[in-house]
């Protein structure tokens, strides 16, 4: 059977297709803006035909409509990274949280968290009857590769991205065409805090480095202070807009990398219509499965690789907690430890955590001790560089007294005299 009549006597109506998850299943729901958000509300609308059904993904951008409490019998959740739209469900009990590095979910596919049913959203076929996962690879990738059932929300607007990231037709199961724009992350907001913290960061960032980014208001202020800087490259589990913009300005050239030279790469995407368009056939753009984009052996043939990522607290010591506010989980790992080793075995590397000082001019975000219950993220022998809008810390290869001297320097000066009676008692000197 050729591709084309493989493609098309497997082609039906959303409502068909989610009938065939079954109770007790695992479903993992294809990751971040394109989630398939046609298959996942057509699964919730059969709910009273499943029991114990669980669903597994980080990010989700769609309504999250199976963490409702109406559904606690139908669904659970097991979250990789939690997000706004299920936080509640893992605080409340009907979810479930697995702390897990990114680069290692691909292997859970294959031993502790096989999986049944994969939803998932593709572009349409190309002349050789391969699907492209356009904005998302990732996971998605894998847990494709692992079901036992691959369903597949076939959209002409998801951007067809190349790389490591086609999936021939034969290997999908069930095809439903729903055309929606793909979910769109807004430009976040800049402030005076941020400006100030993206220029703090450019300082340690030179020419011909190759940049991993973050989401958010940091990272993008990061990119403000850039323009300038020339030769840069990247090799990000993810970028936005911001990076459209530096290689619009010819900052851009990916030409000094040591993994996939003249290409940006990356696992997945979240921004506007702006970088879907960007991404869109764009031979420049490599898509890759997170075992491999967030491998640290991978990232560290990158010479001058610089990883930069935020967090929630950095104690005295240099301990990092990134997805937890005390006890409750509010993110997750992600890729912040894949990068920043990788960037730690990189010839001339780099790995900066770049944060506000504060918490709304409230409460102090370098603290004497973490949080009671609070999950360390990064270890204190992993963290390199901390920066604020006060300036730059660095930590690596620095004694616990240095570390919380420089710290302090860095701190809301409305902090520093508490932080300073901390430093005296547990270190007996003078700050």
């Amino acid at each position: 059977m050729d591709w084309k009549t493989y493609y098309e006597s497997h082609i039906t109506d959303a409502a068909a297709a989610v009938k065939r998850i079954k109770s007790g299943d695992r479903v993992v729901v294809g990751h971040a803006c394109a989630e398939p958000s046609h298959l996942v509300d057509a699964m919730v609308a059969n709910a009273a035909a499943y029991e114990n059904v669980e669903i597994v993904h980080m990010v989700a951008k769609g309504k999250s409509e199976y963490c409702a409490p109406e559904y606690s019998r139908n669904f659970r959740h097991n979250a990789l990274f939690v997000g706004a739209s299920t936080k509640a469900a893992v605080a409340e009990g009907r979810g479930d949280f697995t702390p897990c590095y990114f680069s290692e979910i691909p292997a859970l596919f294959q031993s502790t968290l096989p999986v049944d049913v994969a939803l998932i959203q593709v572009t349409p076929p190309n002349e050789q009857g391969k699907c492209s996962l356009g904005v998302s690879v990732d996971y998605t990738m894998a847990a494709a590769a692992a079901a036992k059932t691959v369903i597949a929300q076939v959209n002409r607007h998801m951007p067809y991205t190349n790389g490591a990231c086609e999936i021939p037709v034969e290997d999908i199961d069930c095809f439903v065409l729903h055309d929606t724009p793909i979910i769109p992350l807004p430009p976040p907001k800049i402030g005076p805090v941020e400006e100030a913290i993206g220029k703090n960061v450019a300082s340690l960032i030179r020419d011909g480095d190759t940049l991993q980014l973050g989401i958010g208001a940091i990272p993008d202020a990061v990119l403000l202070f850039l323009k300038d800087k020339r030769e840069l490259g990247i090799h990000s589990e993810m970028f936005s807009d911001g990076v459209v913009e530096l290689a619009e300005a010819g900052a851009i050239t990916n030409q000094n990398k040591g993994v996939q030279r003249g290409k940006y790469v990356a696992t997945f995407l979240m921004g506007t219509q702006r970088l879907y368009d960007f991404v869109d056939h764009n031979p420049d753009v490599y898509m890759a499965p997170v075992d491999y984009v967030n491998d640290p052996y991978v990232i560290a043939q990158n010479e001058n690789m610089v990883s930069i990522n935020s967090c929630v607290q950095v104690d005295l010591m240099g301990q990092v907690a990134s997805e937890t506010i005390g006890m409750t989980q509010i993110s997750g790992t992600g890729g912040q430890v894949d990068f920043i080793r990788g960037a730690a075995r990189s010839k001339g590397g780099r790995a900066i955590i770049a944060m506000p000082s504060t918490v709304k001019g409230k409460t102090s975000k370098i603290v004497p001790l973490l949080d009671t219950g609070a999950a360390v993220t990064t270890c204190r022998c992993d963290v390199d560089y901390v920066v604020t809008e006060y300036g730059v810390a660095h930590l690596k290869g620095h004694t616990l007294r240095e570390r919380a001297r420089a710290l302090i320097g860095i701190a809301h000066p409305d902090f520093r005299d508490e932080l300073i009676r901390e430093f005296q008692a547990r270190f007996h000197c003078e700050y």
